[in-house]
């Protein structure tokens, strides 16, 4: 039996511009398997978000195919992949976006009553679990607005993980921190595929990071070139 939660093979997305067609991904094959902290690095314009997009279920390709734990998600419904995205996936980007009138207590709750998981002793445990997990647990009711932008993201973190996805998405989520706070999130990163079992897909620039990774997806000009 498989244990890719990611099984994309031969993914091209070509965008129709002014004047012709830009191919930003050209035939591109990335397979993760679970619980493991995958760097996906390259320059700007090498096609790293819109592959990330496209695992996300948020676009689709031109050609190939991507399965999420086993599930493809060509001919999914609208409704099945929003469904995925609530309750298998999570999502950490550069920009945090925590609701900035509740806590961090709250906004981690959030990500869960979104999942469809009801109020209960163990969902309260849950997401202090998680606020501990990421260093933050004297922090938990403070608002967004008193908290530093490396404590907002690992509020983020903590949000995106509560409710047990199979898979996190992180998009450049240490490009506005300090190198101390990046490499502090990474390794939160890296213990979440440890202690959590979760497959992490990271994009950054920071060649600093590499380390931390199991693997790392390199593209350039839309194309692997390593692997």
């Amino acid at each position: 039996m498989s244990n890719l939660v990611i099984d994309a093979e031969k993914i091209t997305r070509v965008f129709p511009v002014p004047g012709g067609e830009f191919t930003a991904l050209k035939g591109v094959d990335a397979k993760v398997e679970a619980g493991t902290f995958c760097i996906l690095r390259g320059r700007s314009g090498s096609g790293k978000t819109t592959l990330m997009n496209i695992i996300g279920t948020l676009d689709d390709p031109t050609s190939g195919t991507v399965s999420i734990g086993g599930r493809p998600i060509k001919g999914m419904s609208l409704y099945d992949r929003e469904e995925l995205r609530r309750k298998e996936l999570g999502f950490v980007f550069q920009s945090v976006s925590l609701i900035p009138s509740l806590n961090a207590f709250q906004n981690v709750e959030f990500s869960m009553r979104m999942a469809g998981i009801k109020p209960s002793k163990e969902r309260d445990k849950r997401v202090e679990d998680c606020l501990r997990m990421v260093g933050l647990a004297n922090r938990m009711n403070h608002m967004p607005a008193e908290m530093s932008g490396g404590e907002q993201q690992r509020v983020a973190i903590a949000r995106s993980i509560a409710h047990s996805p199979k898979l996190i998405l992180a998009d450049e989520p240490t490009a506005e921190l300090d190198s101390q706070m990046a490499a502090k999130v990474t390794e939160i990163f890296k213990e979440m595929t440890r202690k959590e079992g979760i497959t992490i897909l990271m994009t950054t620039h920071d060649v600093g990071l590499m380390g931390a990774a199991d693997e790392i997806i390199e593209l350039e000009n839309g194309e692997r070139i390593n692997g």
